[in-house]
């Protein structure tokens, strides 16, 4: 992993604070370029937010966002990491999912001022969750297929910010055939063949919320009465061992994509995710307007996240059909 270019130091309440003061509208902008592009292609998530936006008087703040990559020639977790441990991330956990052929590392954002009325991305800087494929443990047809894209791409993997706030490939376009023989093996390969760089999700922070929605189970609910389907993955909601990380997510949109050779198929997109953290143990008898995020259980978990890389599966899209 590259190295960080920012330094940090802690500031007494348990979080890290950047010595890193420039190019925090540059960040947001470039945040707000990747959210443009999800909301454009996704319209569930649009409707989700202005729903959430009007239910709670736009108190939206976002836990995380989250990426795909191809673990090949540059193209994997790094070729993302390093735009955010440039403008003052930090690296934290390694998550592994043996099954999926995956791995992922999620970066804790640097402690800047929140603008006045802030939400969404102009809100707390979002945590980022970035998973690669591990394709040298793909068949070899699968990985010749993507070793031929990457290999087009090239160098371009460096610019991998650009391409998600453009909503662009690094890429060509694939063959209907190619995108057919991933998805059979893996859903993951062909959902990032197509999607490339494209935020994957968002998330919004259910305990942020100040109305009668801020708890997960109330709020899947309210989002379900409103006619959106979630995942059904090992559960609607998912929960970490220790009770303290709860998590649901939408079905991803379908997104009309044209092929190289000429075909239009409906393709997976993006989704939507929802996760309430838990007061941790020692904090539990603090009062409610003391509590800050730091009070609250932090990271992931794989068997949460598991299940939620399920959102774009087409089983899921199938359920979502019905």
């Amino acid at each position: 992993m590259a190295g960080v270019s920012a330094s940090y130091s802690n500031n007494g309440n348990g979080t890290q604070e950047s010595d890193f003061k420039g190019g925090v509208s540059f960040l947001r902008s470039v945040l707000g370029s990747m959210e443009a592009v999800y909301l454009n292609r996704n319209p569930t998530a649009k409707a989700i937010l202005d729903l959430v936006d009007t239910t709670d008087n736009d108190h939206i703040c976002y836990d995380h966002i989250a990426f795909r990559t191809f673990g090949v020639s540059g193209h994997g977790i790094d070729s993302l990491a390093k735009f955010f441990l440039d403008l003052g991330y930090s690296q934290r956990d390694e998550l592994r999912f043996p099954a999926k052929k995956l791995k992922a590392l999620w970066f804790s954002p640097p402690s800047l001022p929140i603008p006045e009325g802030g939400s969404g991305i102009n809100g707390p800087l979002p945590r980022v969750f970035i998973s690669e494929l591990l394709v040298d443990q793909m068949s070899s047809e699968a990985q010749e297929i993507i070793k031929k894209y990457t290999n087009i791409s090239n160098r371009a993997c460096t610019h991998a910010a650009l391409a998600s706030a453009l909503g662009s490939l690094t890429w060509e376009k694939p063959l209907h055939s190619e995108f057919q023989r991933l998805a059979r093996e893996s859903e993951y390969a062909a959902w990032t063949l197509v999607n490339g760089y494209a935020l994957n999700h968002v998330t919004i922070s259910i305990h942020r919320l100040t109305s009668q929605i801020k708890n997960i189970e109330s709020f899947n609910r309210f989002i379900e009465e409103n006619g959106f389907r979630l995942n059904s993955e090992g559960g609607i909601l998912k929960v970490s061992p220790d009770g303290l990380l709860l998590q649901s997510s939408t079905v991803a949109d379908s997104l009309s994509f044209e092929f190289s050779n000429g075909i239009t198929d409906s393709v997976p997109c993006s989704y939507i995710e929802f996760a309430e953290r838990v007061v941790l143990p020692q904090y539990k008898n603090m009062p409610v307007e003391e509590i800050k995020e730091y009070h609250r259980r932090d990271g992931f978990e794989v068997g949460n996240a598991d299940k939620i890389f399920e959102s774009t599966s087409m089983d899921q899209l199938a359920r979502r059909a019905v």
